[in-house]
């Protein structure tokens, strides 16, 4: 809820691609916040993207949206090599900054990042709106409560098929591609953020990992698996893929029960009704649900608002060093598989 003493964060968009739209949707439902500015390498885009959502400035460039005095918080949605570079610049210019998943392209470049933010005194957050809505903190009070018992199991599983084409982002080794970076990061972040919610702490780093992938001609991964082992004997089991339809969801196994979450990656994006079964050793299984009348995305934008109006230099959904720790397990599982980083080296980055 937006106390009285708090202003509107005033959001600009840095990009206009569909996960942009997505936000901007967030924002205009959100309790917090306010479209103000939205920024693009097309001066067209800019335009019709302003004239769409109704935001009263459109910039044709990057720099002259960071550079707008308005503007307090940026939300960055460029492909995935481009996130460290505009964190960066953000964050010099003294804006806020939510950065779409994965926050960079390697673990070096996410130390980087977060070091600008630090620097410069500005709140940055990696966008796993996932991680804000109900759902999943009910699923991860039942862990914490100790429902299942002892935790032994996560298996999670984000994948579909975007059918094959070399010019996609998807597909680009370039850009990023592959499943491992483009949706295998929410299945680290949540066996992560469940392993340490069972063992009492704010996010677990695994104690081993192994993976495999299968490759694509164009160099990237199209469906990929990871086996990660946790303190307290806590397993996880990972999938993800760009190029193979599977059963999307997490199951969490403890010494007394489980639980079953389907499509639970993009939870009631419009808000309504969503849950979770949870299977008992001997006892009658429970549906469990959630209800809000919250868009996904106004629930990671209010969030984010509630941080930086209560002084935070992190958000409590998503902590900045949880978001490190994700992308060095991303690291090592494509460690694991062979793949090697194209992107931009930290060196290059703006200092």
């Amino acid at each position: 809820m937006l106390h009285s003493d708090m202003k509107l964060l005033q959001w600009g968009l840095l990009a206009t691609g569909r996960i942009a739209r997505a936000f901007a949707e967030g924002v205009q439902r959100s309790r917090t916040g306010q479209l103000r500015a939205v920024g693009s390498r097309n001066a067209d885009s800019a335009s019709a993207f302003a004239r769409e959502f109704k935001i009263p400035q459109a910039h044709s460039s990057y720099e002259a949206l960071l550079a707008d005095p308005s503007v307090d918080a940026i939300y960055i949605s460029t492909p995935h090599p481009q996130h460290a570079e505009w964190i960066i610049k953000a964050a010099q210019a003294g804006k806020h900054i939510l950065c779409e998943k994965p926050l960079t392209m390697n673990y070096q470049q996410a130390l980087l990042a977060a070091e600008a933010a630090r620097r410069h005194n500005v709140l940055l957050m990696e966008a796993f709106m996932v991680r804000c809505h109900p759902l999943m903190k009910a699923i991860a009070n039942e862990v914490r409560l100790g429902s299942l018992g002892e935790l032994r199991l996560i298996k999670a599983t984000f994948s579909f098929n975007a059918g094959f084409d070399p010019a996609s982002r998807l597909f680009n080794r370039e850009l990023g591609g592959g499943g491992i970076l483009d949706v295998g990061c929410y299945t680290t972040t949540l066996s992560r953020w469940l392993a340490g919610v069972a063992l009492g702490l704010p996010y677990a780093d695994p104690l081993k990992l192994s993976g495999s992938a299968a490759w694509l001609e164009t160099g990237v991964d199209g469906w990929a698996s990871a086996l990660l082992e946790f303190p307290g004997r806590i397993q996880a089991q990972l999938s993800c893929g760009v190029q193979l339809d599977q059963i999307n969801g997490v199951e969490i196994y403890g010494s007394t029960g489980w639980i079953q979450a389907r499509d639970c990656w993009v939870p009631a994006s419009k808000g309504g009704k969503t849950g979770f079964t949870l299977h008992r050793t001997g006892k009658s299984d429970q549906r469990i649900e959630q209800n809000t009348r919250d868009w996904l995305f106004s629930l990671e934008a209010d969030a984010f608002a509630r941080a930086l109006h209560a002084g935070l230099r992190s958000v409590p959904e998503v902590p900045l060093d949880d978001s490190l720790g994700n992308m060095m397990t991303l690291d090592r599982w494509r460690a694991a598989c062979g793949i090697s980083d194209p992107s931009t080296q930290p060196s290059e980055l703006p200092t």
